[in-house]
């Protein structure tokens, strides 16, 4: 899937996928199938807040297991309003990390307890430093690892990046990779690549996970702002605040 430019999720997402008739034929994925007993959990999120979006339920789900949890940020997130004056990077290298923060404590995750690795990679710039980046990972993986990051196909940049640098780094040090989409559901097909529906596994959430979940994104607030004066819309679109009312997350196993 050719990756999608920031500014092109800016314009409204389109439903694309998300009335797809594959979505009620996936299977669903016991918790205790997709992570074992004692396993410990690591969240790869390429820009702070992608790991509410990814699996923002789903974590919830495992700290009432009292799975161990790491969390790696690879970048501060602060190229998400190029040109702004009002959020300009400098800014958002400090609000986006306090906004992960404020977001984790509404989905009630042990903040005490939560190891959180910050990687400083220059946001909007990843594939160019794929190869570091995962040797970077590898360092703060474990055999036997279960890791969570975005699909390498998800249609952004880096995005895509992060799930193939993860990808290698799952791989060399014998941790299970998992893959989630993101805006994989709001951008059409292109180049013949498709959503992997055979990979698919749902994971349920009950309304409680849902609404605390939404409660979380909405600790984003640099994200659910856009920029009028320069005609930058929201990277928190409508569409995808919709999307994450559905009763499931869905995992690429």
């Amino acid at each position: 899937m050719k990756p999608a430019s920031l500014s092109e999720g800016r314009r409204g997402p389109a439903q694309i996928w998300n009335s797809a008739p594959q979505l009620a034929h996936i299977p669903i994925i016991a918790l205790t199938s997709l992570v074992t007993p004692g396993a410990r959990v690591v969240v790869i999120a390429p820009h702070p807040g992608d790991e509410v979006l990814a699996c923002g339920g789903l974590l919830q789900l495992l700290s009432t297991r009292e799975h161990p949890l790491q969390l790696i940020s690879i970048t501060d997130g602060s190229a998400s309003h190029p040109g702004s004056n009002v959020w300009p990077a400098r800014r958002l290298s400090v609000v986006r990390p306090q906004e992960s923060v404020e977001a984790l404590r509404r989905l009630g995750m042990p903040l005490h307890s939560l190891k959180w690795i910050r990687g400083g990679f220059l946001d909007n710039a990843l594939p160019a430093r794929e190869q570091p980046m995962s040797q970077f990972i590898a360092r703060y993986l474990q055999p036997g690892d279960v890791v969570l990051t975005t699909w390498r196909n998800d249609g952004n940049a880096d995005h895509d990046a992060v799930g193939r640098a993860s990808a290698k780094a799952c791989s060399l040090v014998g941790a299970q990779l998992y893959e989630l989409p993101i805006w994989a559901w709001h951008c059409p097909a292109r180049e013949g690549a498709v959503i992997p529906w055979q990979r698919a596994r749902k994971v349920r959430l009950d309304s409680w996970s849902v609404a605390r979940k939404l409660h979380a994104a909405h600790a984003y607030a640099s994200q659910l702002a856009g920029d009028p004066q320069i005609g930058l819309a929201p990277m928190l679109a409508q569409e995808l605040l919709e999307r994450m009312r559905e009763p499931y997350e869905i995992v690429f196993v």
